[in-house]
Formats: structure tokens, sequence, C-alpha cells
């Protein structure tokens, strides 16, 4: 589950090896093995609250990212609707935890053995513990409880993937639940092939930290949802594409800052542990990462649209996020950086696809979270301490696996949604904002009202004056 890696071995061998000389020559092997003893007995209490410490640090950072998220998203997205976007992404960890309390924790780890070839199990509905819960022998690196809180904000953030990309025209009670039947069923049966030492984890697939598992699981429901929603009125006029700026990009800013600093617990957390060497490498490249996405997107868009677009810049930091999360555990230096180049050239060519095709993506979650999470789930095969042509070939089919399953769940649960409560605002709606229509309140009531027409011709109410 995760493997459960027990990094804590590190630390008993030095234990082993101070009692060894303590002992002196003559009793070597009786100190041996009372070392042998203490290790499989677990972790000192110091080593073990030290590692559930930084498991717990670790759950804070990524339930941080929920904020980065509302804030990027509501920032690239235009005013009269930034209410509806951060009521999304304020209910989705309200969700995300419940259901995984509920269910979605013991769909995720439902006691497969190790070796099985199982696609499906269920431990049963809530979360209980024994009294070994809080202690070494759960797990030595944290306790079932933060466990649990751990591994439900990454459930959270598969279904906010979903928001930015059907941003400013789906139902808010559509969307609200898609996500309750996403991240109840979808996420934690998928996930459980893999972190639940389902039939992906015995063939050897490897996803550290979720490029797959979480984002480009996230990423097939942002897609579907997209295509099925439509472009927003205006994007694609007469054959063209129609930029429509955001409202904000301080606010966007401080998001992708916010996720960065989140990504640390995001990645550094998987460790499970508290393992000096193995948080630090896992720190250093996601870092590194980060910086050459956003390099090598600022670079990209300079030379293809002739001026440096700082969006691009944004979402190539998360662009290099997301391609070493599969494999921070496994780069060197050079090979993280080399993953956030690419990761950061293909995010902006990427965003210029889906516009071509007319894929309506507003903050370009498509883009970051699918695209560059397979390709950060092929990097592991191609560099690192896994590269090989085999390995490459595993990594190729637990991404296709995933995503024919994940668009396959998301069409159906949309197409369902469709059918029964209908995906789209209307046109008026639309026009005005989803902050009046879906929750009769605005963000920033101080603003003037002016009267304006929609570059498609369709006239709209008096809405929300200053930038769209």
């Amino acid at each position: 589950m995760r493997e459960r890696e027990f990094n804590w071995l590190r630390g008993s061998s030095r234990a082993a090896a101070i009692l060894v000389l303590i002992a002196g020559m003559t009793h070597a092997e009786e100190a041996v093995a009372a070392a042998e003893t203490a290790a499989a007995a677990g972790p000192s209490i110091e080593l073990f609250t030290a590692n559930n410490i930084w498991m717990m640090l670790a759950a804070g950072l990524v339930f941080l990212m929920h904020l980065g998220f509302a804030s990027l998203e509501s920032g690239l997205t235009r005013s009269k609707n930034t209410t509806n976007i951060l009521f999304k992404n304020t209910l989705v960890p309200c969700i995300g935890v419940l259901t995984y309390a509920i269910m979605g924790f013991n769909l995720m780890y439902p006691g497969f053995e190790q070796g099985s070839m199982s696609f499906l199990g269920f431990a049963g509905f809530g979360i209980s513990a024994d009294a070994a819960a809080v202690t070494s022998a759960y797990n030595a690196g944290y306790t079932y409880w933060t466990d649990f809180l751990f591994q439900s904000m990454f459930a959270a953030t598969c279904a906010t993937i979903v928001s930015g990309a059907v941003a400013e025209r789906i139902k808010v009670s559509t969307f609200l639940v898609f996500s309750v039947i996403f991240v109840a069923l979808v996420y934690p049966i998928l996930g459980s092939w893999k972190w639940g030492a389902g039939w992906l984890n015995t063939l050897g697939f490897y996803d550290f930290a979720g490029s797959t598992v979480v984002h480009s699981v996230g990423g097939w429901g942002a897609l579907v949802g997209a295509a099925l929603l439509g472009p927003r009125l205006g994007k694609y006029v007469g054959g063209k594409i129609k930029g429509i700026p955001g409202h904000s990009m301080p606010l966007a800013t401080m998001g992708v800052f916010l996720l960065w600093l989140g990504w640390f617990g995001f990645n550094g957390g998987s460790v499970l542990s508290a393992d000096p060497a193995l948080v630090s490498l896992t720190l250093v490249t996601t870092c590194l990462a980060a910086c050459a996405g956003g390099a090598a997107a600022m670079v990209t868009s300079w030379v293809t649209a002739k001026k440096p677009d700082f969006t691009m810049v944004l979402n190539g930091i998360l662009a290099g996020l997301v391609g070493i999360t599969a494999g921070a555990d496994q780069m060197a230096m050079m090979s993280s950086i080399l993953i956030g180049l690419i990761a950061g050239v293909l995010v902006v060519f990427s965003v210029y696809f889906f516009d071509r095709i007319k894929i309506d993506d507003p903050v370009g979650a498509i883009s970051v979270h699918l695209v560059c999470g397979i390709w950060g789930t092929l990097a592991v095969g191609i560099f690192g301490a896994k590269a090989g042509l085999k390995q490459l070939g595993i990594q190729a089919l637990g991404a296709a696996a995933y995503g024919v399953a994940a668009a396959l769940s998301a069409l159906v649960i949309f197409l369902a949604l469709k059918a029964v409560m209908g995906l789209r605002v209307s046109a008026e709606e639309e026009n005005e904002g989803l902050d009046l229509g879906e929750h009769g309140m605005m963000a920033y009531p101080d603003f003037q009202i002016s009267n304006t027409s929609s570059s498609a011709g369709i006239p709209q109410k008096p809405e929300m004056s200053g930038v769209r």
C-alpha cells in the first residue's frame, strides 16, 4: 500500500552497528543478534514519533494544495465566476475526506495478498482500528490515523483537477454529484491496482506519488467533462480561437506557489517515513523539475508566440511537478531536470493542441495533469534507477489501463448525470456569471455594473466590470 516501505530499516542497521561497537569484539555475535531482534520489533519510540510527525506535516502540506487550486483556478477564470470556483474547491476536500472515510480507504487498501492479480476488493465500510493502530506494530512510519489522513488528502485532489477544466459552464449540483461518485468509487478502485497491492503492482508498475494514480486519473475525468460540456460561449468564433483571460494573475501566481509548497508534502510524504536521505532526495528532485518546467515553458511560449506567456510559465512549473511525481525517489539531478524540461515543453504544445480541437480548458488542467502525468509515468522507464525497456513497457501498460478505466468511468458518470440533471448552465446564466446564477452572490460586489455583449453576439444582462 504504496508497498508500505519500511525505510526505517536503514536506521535500524546503523543501530546494529552501534551496539556491536559497545558490546566489544568478544560479544559481537550477541550484540548483532540483539540488534536484529530490536529491528524486528520495530523502531524506537523516538524514530517512530519523528516518522509520524513528518507524515502528519506532509498531510497538512497536501491539504494546503486545495487553497492553491482554488487560487489558481479563480485567478485564471473571469471575475463573475469566482465565487463558483471557490465554492467547488471548498466542497471538494469535504467530499473527498468524508467519502474516503466511509468507503474509499477500504476500497483502495482492501487487503490484497502481495503478488495477487486482483482488480477489486473491499475491506468494509468506515474506518476503525485496534490498539496497535497507534504504534509501530501498524507501520514503522506512521499510525493508522495518520495513514488515513494523508491518503484522504490525495483522494480529494483528484476531483479538484476536474474542477478547473469544466469551469465557468458546469452546473454546480452536477459537479458535486460527479465528485462524490468519482472520489468515492473510481479513484480508490483504480488506486488499489497499484498502491493497494493489486494487479499492476504485481506486474511491477511504479508510481511513487501519483503521476498516474492521482493526476492522470483526474486528468482523464477533466478531458471527458470538458469535451461533453463543450466550450465556453465566445471561445471559438468563426473558426478562430478567442482568448478569454483570467481576472487575476496575482491570485493565479499565489496559487501556483502554494501548490509548489504543497508538493513537498505530496512527494516528500510519499516516502512514508522521515528517512533523511530519501526525503531530502525527493524534495530536491521535485524542486528541480518544477524549476526546469517553468523555464522550459517560458522559452517554448516565447519562441512560438513571440512573447513570453506568463500563464504558460505557471503551468510549466506545475507540469514539471506532475512529471517528476511518479519517480521523484528514483531520479538523479540531471534526470529530474530533463523530466521537468520535457514536461514544460509538452504543456505548451498540449494547450495549443486542445485549443485547436476545440476542447476548452480554462486553466490548462488537462495539459498539466493528464499529458504530463502520462509523461512522468513513462519517464520512470527512461530515467533513474528503474530505467529499462521492460520497465518502460510496464509503465506504458499501466498508463493505458488507467486511461481506459478512468475515461470510461467518467464518461458513464457524466452521461448519466446529463440525462438526469443536465450538465451545463443556460446561456443566459453563463453570460451573467455563475456567481449570480448558481449562488446569488458576487465575489466582488463593489465593482460597478456595465452592459456588455459577448463576442458570440449573444445579448447579456449587466455583469461585473473590470478585467475578464
